[in-house]
């Protein structure tokens, strides 16, 4: 049954991919649309306004259609020397940095074959497709990944109405200060202190996926500071029928204390992803958050832990969920996901 209306609606980023390609690749076409346009009775000035033009540029190629016709339409020739290095030598680039590798200008120009431009030339074309940027290691994945993210949606999505679920994990704070990229006026360069022997202190936290209330417990690392991060995740949520943790597979999660806390509470449901899959856990996006305002500070022991604390406290849980995503998740049903959207 065809529709009794069609109309198009078109996002302003679409309308903006749209007219690059009038603009650009389809250039010629849109000529010929202006053509069109115009023996409909368009004025150049309603033409231009249609197409993103100046009303100057219609009016001149509807005198080149006038005089040559559509074959006056396409570019002409443009004058001036070729470009050094040949069309081709940005393709041959762009195919070179698809795979990871040490790449520098010089190694550029040797793989390559030593093409016939100077090194400079060659860092031009080179920045018009590529940008100077460190790579990132990724884990190396599970097998069974997506089996076990089904398994995970599947127990989310049969659990009793009023039940919670949360996304758990802990972190290790150093007072020796993580070190990132920042601004650094012209020839100087920050330098940060580093303490004379390194503290190390573990932070266990948890993500309520649905209202982004965060719960977190420094403890030492070890099954018996787990159980208690999940006593505290069963004491908060004293009504609830069910109350789903997941989490990643480390040793401590697995330990014969913590299956023997599960089968104590019925009421808690430990639920594990997939092995190396860091990226579906959204308490990491937390974590590099936190990580990131701690980055390139020198401070005591003490400041640092008072820090940390700053860093939740601060945080609306609104402003938790953002920053997690957990919408990007693929643990979560889809119908579960669409709760996130709004709030956040």
């Amino acid at each position: 049954m065809r529709p009794v209306c069609v109309s198009a609606e078109v996002s302003s980023s679409a309308r903006a991919q749209i007219m690059h390609l009038l603009h650009g690749r389809w250039r010629t076409a849109t000529r010929l649309i202006m053509v069109v346009l115009s023996t409909a009775g368009m004025s150049p000035a309603q033409i231009a306004d249609l197409l993103d033009y100046h009303p100057a540029t219609v009016r001149r190629w509807l005198h080149r259609y006038t005089i040559d016709g559509i074959p006056g339409l396409p570019d002409r020739p443009r004058p001036g020397r070729p470009r050094l290095g040949g069309p081709a030598l940005t393709a041959r680039i762009t195919t070179l940095l698809a795979k990871p590798g040490p790449w520098t200008i010089r190694r550029i120009r040797q793989q390559l074959g030593r093409p016939q431009v100077s090194l400079h030339t060659l860092w031009r074309r080179t920045r018009t497709v590529a940008q100077w940027r460190r790579p990132r290691l990724v884990p190396k994945g599970d097998p069974d990944h997506d089996r076990v993210v089904a398994g995970i949606r599947r127990r989310i999505a049969r659990l009793p109405a009023g039940s919670v679920v949360l996304a758990a994990d802990e972190a290790h704070l150093d007072l020796l200060p993580t070190v990132r990229a920042t601004w650094t006026l012209h020839r100087r360069r920050h330098r940060v202190m580093t303490p004379g022997k390194n503290r190390r202190a573990t932070v266990f936290g948890a993500l309520d996926l649905a209202t982004g209330a965060w719960w977190s417990l420094w403890a030492r690392r070890s099954a018996a500071g787990f159980t208690t991060m999940l006593q505290l995740l069963l004491t908060a949520y004293p009504t609830a029928p069910a109350v789903a943790v997941i989490c990643d597979n480390d040793n401590i999660h697995h330990a014969a204390r913590v299956r023997q806390y599960t089968s104590d509470h019925p009421r808690l449901r430990l639920l594990y992803g997939a092995t190396y899959s860091p990226h579906d856990n959204p308490v990491e996006r937390i974590w590099a958050a936190l990580k990131t305002q701690l980055a390139n500070t020198a401070v005591t022991w003490t400041e640092r832990i008072h820090q940390a604390r700053v860093f939740f406290r601060r945080r609306t849980p609104d402003q938790m969920l953002t920053t997690a995503a957990p919408w990007t998740s693929p643990w979560l049903p889809r119908s579960y996901a669409q709760n996130f959207r709004g709030p956040a």
